[in-house]
């Protein structure tokens, strides 16, 4: 039997957390969550142990204090880089879920950047290690866009993709059936956080193409969300756009 550390966030977090109790719950040694949620009241729910992250050393102090071993980790749509020494804890290391297609689109904002870069998209698990989303693939999905997504649909089509993907991967997963494929950090591409603002600004004067500035537009369209900004006569402007194909 395989015994599984999970650590879940959000509602792709929620969702895979659910069904792995639904299906597997034999194999759940413990659930993380980041607070009380969903996720910890599912847990309760279910009478599996589950606990708050506070830290990497946190959590892997309290696993060696309970006498805890583990195969497997699972991030699931996890906010937090994990750090040593919880990335060696499970025999088997983590998996996380990054809802793009690796190697494009490393770090943030994939949904973003997918679009100004046109680069393929999808989803993907891979194996953990000490760069960020950099380890071994295990399975991937890639999702065809056009020209009506925007920043947001590419974002809630990940979502679905991705508990998708973990759902079918995750017998196979667990019976050893996979080998995890390394990545060609030559190719793709990686992204700071910082880099969302600065490239999303812009320069009423600088020289572009139609399609790059609508590129850019529609990859910051998400509405409740900050959109592209431009500045005139000292005046400060907010734009997103809505693309529909003319049939």
């Amino acid at each position: 039997m395989t015994r599984v550390l999970i650590l879940a966030d959000g509602a792709v977090g929620a969702e895979c957390t659910d069904w792995l109790i639904a299906h597997h719950r034999a194999d759940i040694g413990l659930i993380v969550t980041t607070g009380e949620n969903t996720i910890s009241a599912a847990a309760r729910a279910a009478n599996l142990p589950s606990v708050p992250f506070e830290g990497s050393a946190q959590l892997a102090a309290l696993v060696e204090q309970r006498g805890l071993s583990f195969d497997l980790g699972l991030l699931l749509w996890w906010p937090h880089i994990i750090k040593a020494p919880l990335i060696a804890l499970p025999r088997l290391g983590f998996v996380n879920t990054h809802p793009s297609l690796l190697p494009h689109n490393r770090g943030k904002h994939y949904n973003f950047w997918a679009i100004v870069e046109q680069a393929p998209f999808g989803v993907t698990l891979h194996k953990v290690e000490e760069g960020v989303d950099a380890g071994p693939v295990i399975a991937q999905s890639e999702l065809a866009y056009d020209w009506e997504d925007t920043g947001e649909t590419l974002y809630l089509r990940a979502g679905v993709a991705m508990s998708r993907l973990v759902k079918d991967t995750y017998p196979r997963l667990r019976a050893g059936q996979i080998t995890p494929v390394p990545q060609d950090l030559t190719k793709g591409s990686f992204h700071r956080a910082s880099e969302l603002d600065p490239a999303s600004w812009i320069a009423l004067d600088t020289p572009t193409t139609p399609r790059d500035l609508l590129n850019r537009l529609r990859a910051r369209t998400f509405p409740g969300k900050p959109g592209c900004r431009f500045a005139d006569g000292g005046r400060t402007y907010e734009i997103m756009v809505s693309i529909k194909e003319v049939r």
